[in-house]
């Protein structure tokens, strides 16, 4: 007869195999990733680079499909708006809707502008073939010289001038040539959607509100007699103590206007509403922070991708108690004038030594390159760029 012994292994066995194991494995990962430059930045990168790589080739084939979904959607709001709103505000006020129609379609023309021209105007990249004036690094993918503030855009595959960054919704870079029509089309996109919000309130709650819900309908048979109520709000004269008791009495008749119902709260109405309240309000969360974030990029002097690298230079020199000065932040007003194009004769800057009518001129262009649709090109030609160093008087330039 044979006869099995079965032999088991202590917990404490189990622990000390389970640690060599461990121990084991991170050897063997420390071996296969070690670098003298490895911190968790390069890991991270290392791990996100199929990510990266996925972006960078596909994202060019989706950005037709983004605008053709920007566009369909802006058409979708403002149809809504005509439907819905136009009819609402005439019937209620006519001198005030012709005051929205006019602010309303001022927004709208500003956003349709700015956004083609983010769209078709060229973020501008570095010329070929012609010797640079200034360049402060050489491109590792275009083996080429970059100018200042000149980045390589993986997706565009090239060098972009002071570029900020790839738009999928633009399906173009944002950089040196269109970067002003970038943010005016988020500005007055966010305007827009506030705009719609601050008029749509009254409608929302007329027809979301008040009106809410689907017809109801009763499935069991009613018992009893039906029953009439005064909708008409006024006070019904009751001549007769017994008028509504006795059954030997006429009917009382009572000739008072009613209400008529509305038969516009119908569903498809409610869910156009409901698009209309979710698209704004998203629309406006999205955009109204992207747009405050680039507002303090520009009132900086800086652009999402200097806004990182300057970041990290403020870091290296604050260990070596240095402090880092951006060489391209004039002050935010002058910032803002730079970025605007309102330099050399686009200002708004009133000195008492012009005449009437040179102040009138000048005090117009803002309006013409500001608040309504300017084509005009951005300062310099992209190449270079004045420094702090270059500009030291506030009269001579911008």
């Amino acid at each position: 007869m044979a006869r099995f012994t079965w032999r088991g292994r202590s917990s404490q066995e189990l622990i000390s195999i389970c640690r060599l194991r461990w121990s084991y494995m991170k050897h063997c990962w420390h071996s296969l990733t070690f670098n003298a430059h490895m911190n968790s930045s390069y890991a991270s990168d290392v791990c996100l680079t199929p990510i990266f790589w996925v972006v960078d080739n596909y994202t060019h084939c989706l950005g037709p499909f983004f605008v053709v979904g920007v566009a369909a959607l802006t058409t979708s709001v403002v149809s809504i708006a005509y439907w819905i709103g136009l009819p609402f505000w005439w019937a209620k006020s006519q001198l005030m809707t012709v005051f929205l129609l006019i602010v309303g379609n001022w927004l709208l023309l500003n956003v349709v502008f700015h956004y083609i021209m983010a769209v078709i105007t060229p973020a501008g990249h570095p010329p070929e073939g012609v010797s640079l004036v200034e360049a402060v690094s050489m491109c590792g993918k275009c083996i080429a010289p970059k100018p200042p503030r000149t980045h390589h855009c993986s997706v565009c595959n090239r060098c972009i001038l002071k570029m900020d960054h790839h738009c999928p919704w633009l399906n173009n870079c944002v950089g040196y040539g269109n970067h002003r029509y970038f943010f005016l089309y988020m500005t007055y996109t966010t305007l827009g959607c506030l705009f719609l919000i601050l008029f749509g309130l009254e409608i929302g709650h007329k027809y979301l509100w008040l009106d809410h819900g689907e017809i109801w309908t009763e499935l069991e048979p009613l018992e009893g007699q039906p029953v009439k109520y005064n909708l008409s709000g006024h006070i019904i004269p009751v001549t007769h103590p017994h008028e509504y008791d006795e059954f030997m009495l006429p009917p009382a008749v009572h000739n008072l206007p009613t209400p008529v119902l509305d038969t516009d709260a119908s569903p498809s109405r409610r869910r156009a509403l409901w698009f209309m309240a979710f698209t704004n309000v998203a629309v406006v969360m999205a955009l109204g922070t992207l747009s405050i974030w680039h507002a303090k990029l520009i009132a900086r002097g800086e652009t999402s991708v200097e806004s990182h690298i300057n970041e990290a230079e403020q870091k290296r020199l604050l260990k070596q108690k240095r402090i880092y000065i951006n060489p391209y932040n004039f002050g935010t007003k002058k910032n803002w004038k730079l970025f605007l194009g309102l330099v050399r004769g686009r200002s708004v800057k009133f000195s008492p030594s012009f005449n009437s009518l040179l102040y009138y001129f000048k005090s117009r262009s803002f309006w013409r390159t500001v608040l309504l649709p300017s084509w005009h090109k951005p300062e310099g030609t992209g190449l270079s760029f004045h420094t702090v160093n270059d500009a030291p008087f506030e009269d001579e330039w911008p």
